[in-house]
């Protein structure tokens, strides 16, 4: 059993606390929905994990509540939660809050009455497109155009590794629009997967089984009600989607650190070595307490930033940037870790802990490689000094 002392932080109301409690158990009882990984049928699978968690009402906290507010707090239990049981189910769960993200935080009342009941209900399936083959990290540089034609936008170019490509009813997509260079030409629209001149080129195979693909627009128009916001802020509703959603990544990794450390102090208690159990050895206790302290940690970061956000902090770059970083880089050593504390079995495939090795390494990746995280929690320290002269 996970540790769960966390939740006495005063990072959480007792509304949390019930909540956590509440998904436990409920996570618990659905073992079964919750334990596929989608090796033989990833599409097939995703849609059912989606249809368990819709059939709990879990999804409903993927969008805004009745006040119109994102709770990341809940976001974040929501994913470590469902995380330590299963990679894919919190993939599932997540995409459906990142891919409607955009809509949750600009979309004007009538897109959000629109659009969100259908992804809180488990009946539209969400995704997030913005990666382009020459634009990853550096969003400034996406090629992929829109154009103005009457009442409606022509949108014109390609996506790449985009989660639930070939899967999701309805994309959010970035696409530049000319109203200055770089970052400052960039705009937010939604496309429904039967639009004409949207295709899905190819599917795109990972060493975790996630739902990827390689998107091509081609003269696919659409109304002209289907940008959010205005032109030009594009950059700005992508980054500030991040804001909110990068804590949810370290989340988790948090969820893959604690299920790994749970195995290999399990393991450990269990496997007797040179006539003694192996948590007798100190080498061991010396990584399990490495383990022990890097999930804490990574705890502390992750829920720091999703209080700040929910105590109304306009932006957490610097909290998210630093959670998302720290949690998804030491999740990968904990995991590690508990592969050698199993040794052989721990690379046979199907164990929990191979299964995490493979699940954590894109978290390090995507939404911000953790490179990219170090650039940005740089640039706030120095702007904060700079600007305090």
């Amino acid at each position: 059993m996970a540790d769960r002392s966390f939740l006495d932080w005063p990072f959480f109301e007792d509304r949390h606390r019930a909540f956590a409690a509440d998904i436990e158990a409920w996570a618990e009882a659905e073992h079964e929905a919750l334990h596929v990984h989608g090796d033989h049928d990833l599409d097939g699978d995703c849609r059912s994990i989606l249809k368990a968690l819709a059939a709990g009402g879990w999804l409903r906290n993927a969008v805004p509540d009745p006040d119109g507010k994102l709770d990341v707090r809940t976001l974040c239990l929501t994913r470590e939660t469902l995380a330590r049981r299963s990679g894919l189910a919190d993939f599932v769960f997540a995409m459906q809050g990142l891919g409607s993200g955009p809509i949750s935080l600009f979309g004007a009342p009538e897109q959000k009455a629109r659009w969100l009941p259908g992804v809180a209900a488990g009946e539209t399936i969400a995704a997030f497109a913005l990666s382009e083959p020459e634009a990853g990290s550096d969003v400034a540089a996406l090629a992929m155009t829109a154009r103005r034609d009457g009442d409606s936008w022509v949108l014109d170019g390609t996506k790449t590794f985009i989660s639930n490509g070939g899967l999701a009813d309805r994309y959010t997509v970035f696409a530049r629009t000319g109203e200055g260079e770089g970052a400052k030409g960039l705009s937010a629209f939604v496309v429904d997967a039967d639009t004409p001149g949207f295709e899905v080129v190819e599917r795109i195979p990972l060493m975790a089984a996630h739902p990827l693909a390689t998107l091509r627009f081609s003269n696919c128009r659409i109304d002209g009600d289907r940008l959010l916001g205005q032109p030009g802020e594009g950059f700005r509703i992508a980054m500030a989607t991040l804001d909110v959603f990068r804590s949810t990544v370290a989340a988790a990794a948090l969820g893959f650190s604690r299920r790994a450390f749970d195995e290999a102090a399990n393991r450990a208690v269990n496997r007797q070595l040179f006539g003694a159990p192996m948590s007798d050895l100190q080498l061991v206790q010396a990584s399990l307490a490495d383990m022990a302290l890097k999930i804490d940690a990574s705890a502390l970061l992750i829920y720091r930033a999703a209080w700040l956000k929910d105590q109304g902090a306009p932006r957490v770059t610097r909290e998210a940037a630093m959670a998302k970083l720290y949690a998804t880089d030491e999740a990968q050593a904990v995991i590690d870790a508990a592969v050698q504390i199993f040794g052989g079995l721990g690379v046979v495939s199907g164990n929990p802990v191979e299964r995490l090795y493979r699940e954590i390494r894109a978290l390090r990746i995507y939404e911000g490689a953790s490179e990219v995280q170090k650039i940005v929690i740089a640039r706030q320290a120095l702007g904060a000094m700079q600007g305090g002269r």
